[in-house]
Order: structure tokens, then sequence, then C-alpha cells
């Protein structure tokens, strides 16, 4: 489970804009990047090259 104050504070490291925690799926979702970042024991790993792209069907769950 992910801090809410660090949920408020964190951003996408491409675009810098609002990231959407998926607790199920351990992921930040970056919509208009369309990239999942992992979270690893409770840590968010920014990483672009650790990111995965969503698909249109994920991305249309997410909105």
């Amino acid at each position: 489970m992910l801090d809410k104050k660090l949920l408020e504070i964190l951003a996408c490291p491409i675009c810098k804009g609002d990231l959407r925690y998926e607790k199920d799926q351990q992921e930040l979702i970056c919509l208009p990047d369309k990239l999942a970042f992992p979270v690893r024991d409770a840590v968010p790993v920014m990483l672009s090259e650790e990111a995965r792209h969503i698909g249109p069907d994920e991305e249309e769950r997410y909105r």
C-alpha cells in the first residue's frame, strides 16, 4: 500500500502529469503517455524503461 501523501506528490516522470494508483495491479497509470509504472514492495519504480505500455482496452477501463 502506498502512502497517501506520497501519492499526492508523485507525477509522471515524462509528462509531469497526474498518476492513478491501481492497487490490485500495483501500478501507477499515466493516461496521457499510456504507461503503467510498477510499484514493488511499496516503492514506485518511476523509470520509463521499467514502465509498460497500456493498450486501448486498458486505457478505456482507467478513464
